[in-house]
């Protein structure tokens, strides 16, 4: 009789575990369903490996493909710093690359190294902060970004080395990829949630976050 009454409890603990659990999921999938990323197509602008900054649980996704080469990208960069703030907590910011001038990729794999270091927001600002001298149309001199990441406390001959890792090149393929899908022919390009803002603006990419935030937190 003890022994049945032991097997008893332990079933139902079974039970309630079971149900915990399947709850947990279930919570999780329905929250899939309610979010851009469970859409079709939702990983050529969203990615795993894709780099993310702000509430990693906002509902709103604000996907910029860039240049770390672009002036265009350096001129938006404040802003979209900007945006973040106003919009805190609901907006997060996806970064896709879009290789488009000579020395990119070279950066990219920098960047991209970087985060082994814990390091990639902060080198990402930097380089956009110096790109007139390292990224200049009519004089380039990628080798300066070496001489300027230190200045954040990048190890740079570490970073070197990291930069070695074939991974780097599949994420630029793939970046390429999903960029020609999407018909993205220059930087910086914007999605707000998979839409494209109106016009090639500040204030459009403005009006369209400002409208899915609503839709997403009414």
């Amino acid at each position: 009789m003890k022994n049945k009454h032991y097997f008893y409890i332990g079933t139902t603990a079974l039970i309630i575990a079971f149900f915990i659990i399947g709850a947990s999921l279930y919570k999780e999938s329905q929250q899939k369903k309610l979010s851009f990323l469970a859409e079709e197509k939702a990983e050529l602008f969203i990615r795993d490996y894709s780099p993310r900054y702000g509430n990693k649980d906002a509902k709103v996704y604000l996907i910029e493909f860039l240049d770390p080469e672009c002036e265009s990208c350096r001129a938006f960069y404040p802003h979209i710093k900007k945006l973040l703030q106003d919009f805190e907590g609901k907006v997060q910011l996806v970064v896709r690359y879009a290789p488009f001038h000579g020395n990119s990729k070279e950066v990219i794999r920098a960047l991209e190294a970087s985060k082994l270091q814990g390091k990639y927001w902060e080198s990402l600002e930097h380089l956009f902060a110096t790109q007139p001298k390292w990224g200049s149309h009519h004089h380039p001199q990628v080798e300066l970004i070496y001489e300027f990441l230190p200045q954040i406390g990048v190890d740079v001959k570490k970073l070197k080395e990291d930069m070695k890792n074939p991974e780097y090149q599949k994420i630029i393929d793939q970046d390429l990829a999903d960029l020609r899908a999407l018909g993205v022919r220059g930087t910086p390009t914007f999605f707000v949630n998979g839409k494209s803002p109106e016009a090639f603006s500040f204030q459009a990419l403005r009006k369209l976050l400002s409208e899915e935030v609503q839709k997403a937190y009414p």
